[in-house]
């Protein structure tokens, strides 16, 4: 017979189910509601307010855990609270940390044509390839099926990105004959790219860090740089050549423009290439 725990802790998953929350955001969730379970080891229903902010003060201060796991965690909490055990979150409200805003790192063209060039297995010279010329999220790529490149519009289809939300991106015209070399090589049959030698098996976040890892040091880069760099790049560069933020935040797949206009601060235009609309009129 299952305890107390177990049957809040699987309500609360089928509530986020419900909701549509991702498989991550449920897993993490979860995960976290059961670490504070066993730090007190209280069942759920009886761990107060304080006692969380307690749990939360040993996993910033001992754990050195990042803001948005802090973040998450007090979500969690307030998931269980409201609609599992239908108690108000008003009285016991905890107040979320500020993040840090710290700017990303962002490569230069040069550096990512020598990661991509450098690159010679051609399943992964694909991926990276597309990744950072369509500007994909780690998950997006590792679940992109091989119908989601349309040649024909030149775009890439993203199913169930971020949020849930489906999105069009653009697709290189590069990055498109990589991907079909590689795909007469291999052949992939449910997933874009799969493990070698196990078909149908998309590849892990794991693998795919260590793709761009391996790439980012064949080019002698000393940055630190995570494959989430390449999309920092797409999004960079794009405003560099004066796309607008708008479309940038469409390919993206951001809720806010707020989100998007972090490159702002990335972005190295240089004013003396901007012509005023002064010098095009005839006065």
């Amino acid at each position: 017979m299952k305890d107390l725990n177990s049957l809040l802790i699987e309500r609360m998953v089928r509530e986020m189910q419900l909701r549509n929350y991702s498989e991550q955001s449920i897993k993490s969730y979860s995960a976290c509601l059961s670490k504070v379970q066993n730090f007190f080891n209280l069942p759920l229903d009886k761990i107060s307010t304080q006692q969380f902010k307690d749990f939360l003060y040993h996993r910033i201060t001992v754990d050195k855990i990042s803001v948005s796991m802090v973040n998450q965690g007090i979500s969690a909490f307030k998931i269980m609270q409201v609609d599992i055990l239908g108690r108000e979150w008003e009285p016991v409200r905890i107040k979320r940390p500020r993040r840090e805003k710290k700017l990303p790192s962002v490569l230069t063209i040069e550096e990512v044509e020598r990661m991509i060039s450098l690159t010679r297995n051609i399943k992964h010279k694909a991926l990276l390839a597309l990744t950072y010329s369509s500007g994909l999220r780690r998950d997006e790529v590792r679940t992109l099926k091989p119908d989601a490149i349309d040649s024909k519009a030149m775009r890439v289809k993203v199913t169930a990105g971020k949020g849930k939300k489906d999105r069009y991106t653009i697709l290189s015209h590069k990055a498109l004959e990589l991907l079909r070399m590689y795909y007469k090589l291999e052949r992939p049959v449910n997933y874009l790219f799969e493990v070698s030698g196990k078909k149908g098996k998309c590849l892990s976040g794991s693998t795919i860090n260590q793709i761009a890892k391996l790439a980012a040091s064949r080019a002698g880069i000393k940055k630190k740089i995570s494959f989430h760099t390449l999309r920092h790049c797409f999004a960079t560069h794009l405003l560099e050549k004066g796309v607008n933020l708008r479309l940038i935040q469409q390919f993206l797949g951001h809720s806010s423009l707020k989100t998007t206009s972090i490159y702002l601060h990335i972005a190295n235009i240089n004013p003396g290439s901007i012509t005023s609309p002064l010098d095009e009129m005839n006065i």
